[in-house]
């Protein structure tokens, strides 16, 4: 059981297009890893052959709501998880429709790496491009790009490389370096974890043990220290008269007592007395532990301030800078006043500007057009009432995001990763 604990762990996304084949595609890793339940698939048998289906359809396996099932199209986001004796796994399967599209941003903001699918018979669509801009915009470490359905093709190697050829054009565009071209069949397995004799011209690994190898990226203990504090516990009874501490949990790098740390946004220094782990001390925390830490000195610290390593200083303004995008059906209102969620901090804000908005078509920047609906991914610049404690979204993922709330509804209207502004650099594809 410890070893299992220990294994190391990849998060991916699948994402493409309506019927590309994104939920057999897990089924089938699930499958034939031998990482189902015989209950489980007496039930997919069954759910089947109810729908008349002459052979199972591991794509069940994924679509857990009946709406889902019924359509035979993926709605939300299913996660699933699975391990083999060299690594476990987390699967985020987003749907394929383009007003799903914020469901692929939830879904790939934790990933490591994504499978993009690809209708062989269909080649490279706007969806393609959709899915591979939101994986370049999250800064995903690996893009395997599964060119699915290759039986009904004949398994042609020209439809193949016609379509790796395109996709490495794209790639170039959104600098996308780590790259991977696999012919499959998610149907029928060729590929996924079994090499397959009807693709004698691939030379590559299968879609499995390209997972089991891909290299994990740098864990976020190794960034700098940032420990944004939730709660302050003051328990007030005799056994802890005089206990202070602070709760939350470890945005990045390490804590080790006797550390000097900086608080934000006072800038007030101190010295780590002690970090508590439920009812345990340890010597030391690791991100993405969850902790309560002591100080030496009796400072004014509450939710939403930051502990962090006195040498690195995250940025501190209240003028930020988004790649944003939008998940509500009501325009982005420049001007309008929204709830800015970051971290543990939680500010008023106003969009300032827009400053342009993406063409998934073309891969360009449309700068005659300012209005950002619905799934619409856009640079903008908004103002906080208080300054924000943040790095960039390429330094920090954590530290780097934030959400965009309705003030009136309380709906999460907008993920946006923070960039530098344009008055810094250009940031365009």
């Amino acid at each position: 059981m410890s070893e299992y604990l220990d294994m190391e762990l990849l998060r991916f996304t699948t994402a493409g297009s309506v019927d590309d084949g994104k939920s057999t595609l897990i089924g089938r890793l699930l499958y034939d890893s031998k990482s189902i339940f015989e209950d489980q698939m007496e039930a997919i048998k069954a759910a089947s052959e109810r729908m008349g289906n002459d052979e199972v359809n591991l794509a069940l396996l994924t679509d857990g709501l009946r709406a889902e099932r019924e359509q035979g199209i993926t709605i939300d986001v299913a996660y699933r998880y699975f391990a083999t004796p060299k690594r476990k796994f987390i699967i985020a399967d987003t749907p394929g429709h383009i007003e799903y599209t914020r469901n692929m941003v939830t879904g790939a903001s934790t990933a490591d790496a994504a499978i993009i699918l690809v209708d062989a018979r269909n080649g490279i669509i706007e969806q393609t491009k959709r899915h591979s801009y939101v994986a370049s915009l999250l800064r995903l470490d690996h893009v395997i790009l599964a060119i699915n359905k290759m039986d009904l093709t004949d398994f042609s190697e020209d439809v193949f490389n016609r379509i790796k050829a395109e996709y490495i054009e794209i790639a170039k565009k959104l600098g996308l370096k780590k790259v991977h071209y696999i012919p499959i069949s998610a149907r029928d397995g060729d590929n996924v974890v079994n090499l397959s004799d009807r693709t004698p011209w691939y030379k590559g690994k299968t879609l499995l043990h390209l997972l089991e190898n891909l290299p994990v990226k740098e864990g976020i203990d190794e960034l700098a220290l940032r420990f944004p504090v939730q709660y302050v516990i003051r328990p007030q009874n005799d056994r802890f008269h005089d206990y202070r501490a602070y709760a939350g949990r470890l945005a990045g790098g390490k804590i080790r007592v006797g550390d000097r740390v900086t608080i934000l946004p006072s800038y007030t220094e101190s010295t780590v007395k002690a970090i508590d782990e439920g009812d345990k001390s340890r010597d030391e925390a690791f991100a993405p532990q969850s902790v309560s830490i002591r100080l030496n000195d009796n400072v004014d610290v509450s939710r939403g301030d930051m502990i962090v390593g006195r040498d690195n200083i995250p940025r501190h303004d209240a003028n930020i800078s988004l790649l944003v995008c939008w998940l509500n059906h009501r325009p982005i209102s420049i001007g309008a006043k929204y709830i800015i969620r970051h971290i543990t901090d939680e500010v008023f804000g106003i969009v300032k500007s827009v400053y342009f908005k993406v063409n998934i078509n073309t891969l360009e920047n449309i700068l005659d057009d300012k209005t950002v609906r619905m799934n619409d991914i856009a640079h903008i610049q908004i103002k906080t009432s208080k300054p924000l404690k943040y790095d960039l979204y390429a330094e920090n993922r954590i530290t780097g995001s934030l959400v965009i709330i309705n003030e009136a509804t309380f709906e999460t209207v907008g993920a946006g990763m923070i960039v530098e502004s344009l008055e810094e650099q250009t940031y365009s594809i």
